[in-house]
């Protein structure tokens, strides 16, 4: 069997400051050929480098010879004694989630005093109405939200839902773009994926739904989809750049749900996670016929 490996110099710049510099770096490789960029993302993920801003790669050869093997990261989900962690807006009456779109309007259709006349003496309950949009507080899109004939609610097995170890990206502050060098490190396979941006302490201000909330990029939500993700999730307004420059368009949306990965928005908490060693629960009802609906979305943390 032919094996290969890449010898290239990198220097790298980070997000958050600094800066390395290698040369002569040996890395192995799936075949004969690789892009720039895709050996950048996997220099990235074999050292583990966080909050990377950029890769430029030079003096790239490929080398036919053995492999020396890779360093895998992997999360420690051993234990039984569990901490759920709460990961949703709570919903109230008038509240705003996206701006300019319709508050949920919480109101009673059963009093307990009117129960009063349909019950024995001392026996009284309540029930209440809620008149809202889909799109309220943190929830789960679905394929059917972008695309025609994809499955809803109701077609959107658990095993994308509910139970998945969780892993957390920290976006670096005052980062705009969650791109596919910030994602290279992590293990994403059959993960949920949570991008950690800090943007929910915003939510509810008019800050949360302005051009400089972080989103992931077309090529990002791409990559998670090659990988394999389960779920990708994000605290801020839209998995999406919704500034006036992006004109519009919604590539992670299409792509992730086009891959029948399935999106959770508006998360908050996730300071209180840790990297990996946790799992993930998302789970809307089963609703037939619609693309989006709130989630109580929470984290089981392994001690």
């Amino acid at each position: 069997m032919v094996q290969w490996r890449a010898q290239f110099d990198a220097e790298v710049s980070f997000a958050n400051g600094g800066g390395l510099n290698t040369e002569g770096f040996r890395l192995d490789i799936p075949g004969p050929e690789i892009t720039d960029d895709d050996l950048a993302a996997l220099f990235v993920r074999h050292l583990g480098l966080l909050m990377v801003a950029e890769v430029r790669i030079s003096a790239k050869t490929i080398i036919e010879e053995p492999h020396k093997g890779g360093r895998g990261i992997a999360a420690d989900e051993s234990g039984s004694d569990r901490r759920l962690v709460e990961l949703s807006h709570v919903i109230s009456d008038g509240m705003i989630t996206l701006p300019g779109w319709p508050a949920p309007e919480i109101t009673d259709w059963l009093t307990f005093a009117a129960s009063r006349e349909r019950y024995a003496p001392g026996t009284e309950f309540h029930v209440a109405r809620i008149n809202m949009i889909a799109n309220t507080g943190t929830y789960l899109d679905a394929p059917a939200h972008r695309w025609a004939g994809g499955d809803d609610l109701a077609g959107v097995s658990l095993d994308r839902l509910a139970d998945l170890p969780g892993v957390v990206v920290r976006v670096p502050a005052g980062t705009r773009s969650v791109d596919r060098l910030m994602l290279a490190p992590y293990e994403v396979a059959g993960r949920a994926v949570l991008l950690h941006t800090g943007w929910d302490v915003h939510f509810g201000t008019e800050r949360y739904g302005g051009p400089e909330a972080p989103y992931l990029t077309g090529d990002a939500a791409q990559a998670l989809a090659d990988a394999g993700a389960a779920l990708v999730g994000i605290d801020s307004i839209n998995i999406d750049d919704m500034s006036p420059a992006a004109g519009g368009v919604r590539p992670a949306h299409s792509t992730l749900l086009a891959a029948g990965i399935p999106i959770v928005e508006h998360l908050t908490g996730l300071d209180a996670l840790p990297p990996s060693g946790f799992r993930f629960t998302a789970a809307p009802p089963m609703v037939s016929g619609m693309g989006t609906f709130p989630v109580r979305a929470f984290a089981a943390v392994n001690p």
